[in-house]
């Protein structure tokens, strides 16, 4: 074929290939720095959290033994915190607090602590070197006194309606009924991020088994519908320069401030929500102003482009009938020109960031990642509604209603933690619940998400385009029979 025909010779292909190639290597090798430990390790979901005291278990006098048995499910091992009364006095004498591996025998700590350092509901924490040998050991968390008297001794306190699983609370030798105020923290392995290496490399070697199919492909004169993409990408990027231009202007034609609306109006609908809830509910959210504006940037994006792409096919009507362009050009320059306004509303974002203290970090360069995935998946579902438009007209009053439950089921403005266990599992069902988890954790937390959100936000996009895509493409030969 020639390269009119097939519109890139091959020797451009083997160019563009190469460059996809080495772009694959440079990205995996600069992600395996950027996500730090968040790649290997995250925390324990064995972790053992304080409760809330309610009761005292006995005055630690000498020879009295306060012993909390459990089985932590922790492969790292990391702090052990343990929660004082005082009685509301000063207290003297030695407390020793040791932690037992009881099948082993082996002391893993033995600290001693004054008693007159410690005031009412002070928590003690102890840390430890990574320990790695107890998951699923049997411990025993010791506390005696060898030397403190009757009316001059601190108390350990409980939790009398608790009882703790693979454990149990013992006083004085005396099995009781409760759990002990401690917590048992740490970490474990993710098995992602440890042979990150071995599916990195298997990644390369997928990735230049498609390109070396696709050379073939085009050196034969096959079809295929990643070059078929490129070449109509290319044969039309004129016209989608064009209606990207269209579709951004469009939206501030005629008025005063412009394009600086992209700025103003998550600025402003941050400081309507922040008014609204931060005294409405109360949320003890750490740096609530960036949060809401996280939620607002990824929500207003996903809410404008696919309203946009929505009307792409019955709005360009007149076009569709007069000259042929792939039709899926149209929803795809919607898409494109409000990715225009999410990129800048994020500059408000990390202004509002700034100024709340969160400096930035070496995270902001994941966060193409996430905004990526959210336009693929915001496409795939704007080629769905607009084939839907074009058979269904009321389509675009489902979708305002739609939009709105939408946005009460996306996490923008409340904390997940707030929900009933039920609707929280409804919530993180939403899509746009792992983008604005991901963007959050990035921008608040300057941690990297763990590998499994990746894979969430990645499966979750590419899924929406696959079935926006092949809905687009069966029906599309119709679409002139209904405009």
């Amino acid at each position: 074929m020639s390269k009119t025909q097939q519109g890139f010779s091959t020797r451009e292909l083997k160019k563009i290939f190469s460059i996809v190639f080495v772009a694959y290597m440079v990205l995996a090798v600069a992600f395996y720095f950027l996500s730090g430990e968040q790649l290997r390790y995250r925390d324990s979901r064995g972790n053992i959290e304080m409760p809330v005291a309610n009761a005292a278990t006995v005055e630690l006098t000498a020879g009295s033994v306060v012993e909390q048995q459990f089985t932590p499910k922790i492969q790292i091992f990391e702090h052990l915190s343990v929660q004082w009364g005082v009685f509301n006095r000063v207290n003297h004498g030695t407390v020793n607090v040791q932690l037992v591996n009881l099948a082993t025998q082996k002391v893993l700590l033995d600290q001693n602590l004054q008693a007159d350092q410690l005031t009412e509901g002070q928590v003690t924490t102890f840390d430890f070197p990574a320990l790695e040998t107890v998951c699923n050991a049997p411990l025993a968390l010791r506390i005696t006194s060898p030397d403190a008297v009757a009316g001059d001794a601190l108390t350990p306190v409980m939790k009398t309606d608790a009882t703790l699983e693979n454990g149990q609370l013992y006083v004085n030798g005396q099995a009781v009924d409760g759990e002990l105020a401690f917590s048992a923290t740490g970490r474990d392995y993710i098995w992602t991020g440890l042979h990150y290496w071995q599916f990195a490399a298997a990644g390369a070697v997928i990735l230049a088994a498609l390109l070396l199919m696709l050379l073939h492909k085009h050196k034969t004169g096959k079809k295929s519908f990643i070059l078929n993409a490129m070449i109509a990408l290319r044969r039309y990027r004129f016209l989608i320069k064009q209606l990207v231009d269209r579709d951004f202007k469009a939206k501030y034609k005629r008025s005063i401030l412009g394009v600086f609306w992209s700025f103003l109006n998550p600025l402003l609908n941050m400081i309507v929500q922040y008014v609204v809830f931060s005294n409405m509910f109360k949320f003890d959210i750490p740096y609530f102003p960036v949060y809401l504006l996280c939620g607002n940037v990824i929500f207003n994006y996903f809410s404008e482009s696919c309203g946009m792409a929505l009307t792409s096919i019955v709005g360009n009507a007149d076009l569709i009938k007069k000259v042929y362009v792939p039709k899926y050009i149209y929803p795809l320059t919607r898409i494109m020109s409000s990715l225009i306004n999410m990129l800048i509303s994020l500059i408000p974002l990390a202004a509002v960031a700034l100024i709340s203290g969160l400096l930035p970090n070496r995270t902001y360069l994941l966060l193409p990642f996430p905004l990526l995935c959210l336009a693929l998946f915001c496409l795939g579902l704007g080629m769905l509604l607009a084939s839907a438009m074009v058979f269904f007209r009321d389509i675009q009053f489902l979708w305002g209603v739609l939009t709105t439950i939408w946005m009460y089921l996306t996490p923008i403005f409340y904390p997940i933690t707030a929900l009933p266990e039920t609707i929280q599992s409804i919530v993180k069902m939403n899509p746009l619940y792992f983008y604005v988890t991901f963007l959050r954790s990035c921008v608040i937390d300057g941690l990297s998400p763990e590998p499994f959100m990746y894979v969430q936000c990645a499966l979750i996009a590419l899924g929406m385009l696959a079935v926006g895509a092949f809905t687009f493409k069966k029906s599309q030969d119709n679409f002139v029979l209904y405009l």
